[in-house]
């Protein structure tokens, strides 16, 4: 079918306005316009004649879609969206009216935008967020993973059915066996249920810091985002290089608000009774045990440990 634009510049020329008398009964005995019609009797062909255009959109746009080459080359004018007609009666009088849908695709990646809105990262790989999950594949990848992604599900079940508990997950074990991936999942599964979720690469989280103590009001937007986020995940705990500072004032505040509020996650190579020696040292003070007890008091009754248990999956050594 020719562009509508076309016919009617050219509707001086004799052989021209015959070719759009033409196009027009096409247009109105097409089976998309001839469905419309038998759904709406009571408009009058006089209106479907004042609204060629639209009917020629509309047709064209339904073509396009039968032969989607996929969103980011759709020919549509507004991409991802297509005509959508409607007879509704203004003054008591039915007429036809246009409104621009969007299409499966397109709100397949509208709903995934909304769900990375949901999860913001601190100094964690993006593409470690944004790759695609199977539960059979990371149920199966290692069987000795088993119990760990069982608990991991099991949680994810229990938030979706009953909510947000204050108790979150402790996930330790060897490098490389997918702590990080799995929270990871558990963040993408629960945004997908409508939860805010933060995740924090704790080694490179601690030397930021550094840089801005300094900055009063991007420490507090920092801090505030980690208060009050439905879900707080601390990926690699113990292997930052602590400070007095980081420790007392930043990361103790945060875990003293969330507690008995809102869950906190943690990823770590230690056991917890590793991870309290880890926090009870830091490298400006040495040790100082009631330090580190007094944050492990606001970690350990608010978590449930998982032992994640497996091969190393970097292919480096455990």
């Amino acid at each position: 079918m020719e562009s509508m634009g076309e016919v009617l510049r050219s509707m001086n020329n004799p052989a021209l306005r015959l070719r759009s008398r033409d196009l027009e009964h096409e247009l109105l005995n097409h089976p998309l316009v001839l469905r419309l019609r038998s759904e709406h009797p009571e408009l009058e062909e006089s209106r479907l004649r004042l609204h060629l255009s639209r009917l020629y959109q509309y047709v064209e746009e339904a073509r396009n879609c039968a032969n989607c080459p996929g969103l980011e080359r759709c020919p549509n004018d507004f991409q991802g969206h297509y005509s959508k007609l409607t007879v509704e009666s203004v003054g008591g009088f039915p007429d036809l009216y246009e409104r621009k849908t969007a299409c499966e695709l397109q709100v397949a990646k509208d709903n995934q935008e909304r769900i990375r809105r949901r999860i913001r990262s601190f100094y964690v790989d993006e593409r470690v967020l944004n790759e695609g999950y199977d539960e059979i594949e990371i149920m199966g990848k290692d069987p000795r993973r088993a119990p760990a992604v069982g608990r991991l599900f099991q949680y994810i079940k229990n938030t979706k059915e009953s909510g947000l508990s204050e108790r979150g997950l402790y996930l330790y074990g060897s490098f490389g066996t997918g702590k990080t991936f799995l929270m990871c999942y558990l963040l993408h599964e629960l945004a997908i249920a409508g939860f805010s979720g933060v995740i924090v690469y704790m080694p490179d989280f601690v030397e930021e810091l550094k840089a801005i103590m300094t900055d009063g009001q991007k420490l507090k937007e920092t801090v505030d985002t980690m208060k009050n986020c439905d879900l707080l995940i601390f990926d690699d705990i113990g292997a930052e290089n602590l400070n007095p500072w980081a420790r007392d004032h930043v990361l103790g505040p945060i875990l003293n608000y969330r507690m008995n509020r809102k869950p906190t996650f943690y990823t770590s190579n230690y056991p917890l009774e590793g991870l309290e020696k880890h926090l009870s040292f830091t490298s400006k003070d040495g040790e100082e045990v009631y330090k580190g007890q007094r944050l492990m008091n606001r970690i350990s009754p608010y978590v449930d440990v998982v032992q994640l248990v497996g091969e190393n999956q970097r292919g480096g050594p455990s």
